[in-house]
């Protein structure tokens, strides 16, 4: 099988990075950041997106300078304020053992996604990474995963997006591929159920059975 897993919620939690950056953000642009409890909302969609609703805006230049103002810190400090789920590892050489072909899709920028994936150790497990562009392109789910499956020429039919929020399901959707919903991240079952997920799972180490008679 081909397993497109995404970042954020799924294989590392990156609470402490991103709300602290959304705060630092925030904060330089005068606007009192809410509670970091309360941003929790904030992982899993593209930051743009995030930004709009935390400033009550459409403009496209406060947006983006807020955007930036937010890389200034995660680049240097923010991406590794992070942890890989507990199990995680051990969970993917499993997959890999079994024959899976495995691939990183996130909507983070891939300059960033790279860094993460390698600094946590996690690069021996995946065959690529592929996230957005620095100017948003491909943050969207559904285009993302539309890019991997023509550049790795990966057949919908043994492909499966593994994520935490609806945004993973919904690309999986719209690509006709299925989508794992899994628990430990930062969306709740009806949310990923409610987008159309295959099927959801508790615990990272129940992912080798899920797929362990689906190799050829």
């Amino acid at each position: 099988m081909n397993l497109l897993f995404d970042l954020d919620g799924t294989l590392t939690d990156p609470f402490e990075g991103i709300t602290r950056c959304i705060a630092y953000a925030l904060t330089q642009l005068g606007s009192k950041p809410p509670s970091r409890k309360t941003l929790r909302w904030c992982i899993g969609p593209p930051l743009k997106d995030s930004f709009s609703k935390l400033l009550d805006t459409d403009e496209a230049g406060l947006v983006q300078k807020a955007v930036d103002l937010y890389r200034q810190r995660f680049g240097s400090i923010g991406m590794f304020e992070n942890r890989v789920y507990p199990d995680i590892p051990k969970a993917l050489a499993e997959l890999k053992e079994q024959g899976n072909h495995l691939v990183v899709a996130t909507s983070k920028p891939t300059v960033y996604a790279l860094q993460i994936v390698d600094h946590f150790k996690l690069h021996p497990f995946f065959e690529a990474v592929y996230g957005s562009d620095l100017d948003g392109t491909r943050s969207d789910k559904a285009g993302l995963i539309s890019h991997i499956l023509e550049k790795e020429s990966l057949a919908p039919s043994r492909t499966w997006m593994i994520g935490d929020r609806e945004h993973d399901i919904h690309g999986a959707v719209a690509n006709r591929i299925k989508g794992l919903g899994v628990l430990w991240g930062y969306g709740p079952r009806n949310e990923l159920e409610a987008a159309g997920a295959h099927a959801c799972i508790r615990f990272p180490g129940e992912l080798p059975a899920v797929f362990a008679c689906s190799v050829e």
